[in-house]
């Protein structure tokens, strides 16, 4: 049976680091990574340079369909078509100090065989085993998602999900829906697939910026994401500094997103406030920058250095709430 379990009335109520620095902190819990999309050509020269020049080692990697990787020291894609060539990456990686903490993925679950999907998404999960990964970042957007009804996308992604959780259960790496877009900033859509696909690695890549985004006011992004944190099994970071009038009114969707997306210690959204969310309910994994403004600057350096500015600030977000 089909059960609705949140809805609008919810929402609303509710180091420069060496070569041999560990992957993740100290004590098990929080720490910074970046997006690979962050860290290309247009950044810093390679990857690996772009981590060790921010003082962090961990970086999500974008997984496209065809099982390719951006390299870590170079500007060529990676083919992880076998499980030895995703071995020898890891060891690459390894080498290199690069921890890599996550896989972004998209599969549009209203496309294609559910088949193929979910065993698509199983073979994410592999390669993320293989890497040392420990989250697959899911993307929740699909092309349909504004003419199916609820209850179809609910049910296309738990099928979806679940084929590819059982596929791989013994695995430990856990899946992350990302709040995204249009379906993927609806609570109600994300609780009800989490609830009735029923397994613990099922969870969210909770993106901190996206529902402020979406057009949700300021304290009802606190609300929604105190409700999501939870859930947490990976995260994606960014801010919007909008006008003060703006900020607790519900705004149309992406309303001015490109004018006033910004540096995260500028932003509306107070990082340390999520981080101790985050922290209140358990999660241990990585801080992911994903700062969308940044794209705007002109220079290599000039990105390069906001990209600074941004892992500097969630470092003082995190010892903040230690």
């Amino acid at each position: 049976m089909f059960r609705m379990i949140a809805s609008v009335a919810v929402m609303a109520a509710i180091v420069f680091v060496g070569f041999a620095a560990p992957a993740v902190a100290a004590d098990g819990g929080m720490y910074v990574s970046m997006r690979d999309a962050y860290m290309g050509p247009d950044y810093f020269p390679t990857i690996a340079e772009g981590l060790r020049t921010l003082g962090i080692n961990s970086v999500e990697m974008t997984l496209t369909r065809d099982f390719t990787v951006a390299a870590l020291d170079g500007d060529k894609r990676v083919e992880l078509k076998t499980d030895e060539a995703a071995k020898a990456y890891r060891k690459k990686a390894e080498e290199l100090g690069v921890n890599v903490c996550a896989l972004l993925t998209a599969c549009d679950f209203s496309a294609g065989t559910m088949a193929d999907n979910s065993a698509w998404i199983a073979r994410a999960i592999e390669l993320a085993d293989l890497l040392g990964a420990k989250a697959v970042r899911i993307d929740s957007a699909m092309k349909k998602e504004k003419e199916l009804p609820f209850e179809t996308r609910v049910n296309l992604f738990v099928e979806g999900l679940k084929g590819a959780l059982d596929k791989t259960a013994n695995s430990k790496v856990t899946l992350g829906i990302e709040n995204h877009g249009f379906q993927g900033n609806n609570l109600a859509f994300l609780l009800n697939v989490f609830m009735l696909v029923g397994n613990d690695r099922l969870g969210s890549t909770m993106d901190v910026g996206n529902f402020y985004w979406r057009g949700y006011p300021l304290g009802e992004v606190y609300g929604i994401l105190r409700v999501l944190s939870p859930h947490a099994k990976h995260t994606h970071v960014k801010t919007i500094h909008y006008p003060e009038d703006q900020r607790e009114v519900m705004r149309e969707a992406g309303w001015k997103y490109s004018e006033y997306a910004c540096p995260l210690d500028e932003g509306d959204i107070d990082m340390a406030k999520v981080i101790g969310m985050l922290k209140a309910a358990g999660y241990k994994g990585d801080i992911c920058i994903e700062d969308e403004s940044v794209a705007k600057l002109k220079t290599q350096a000039e990105k390069a250095a906001q990209c600074k500015r941004n892992v500097d600030h969630l470092k003082k977000a995190l010892e903040s709430v230690k």
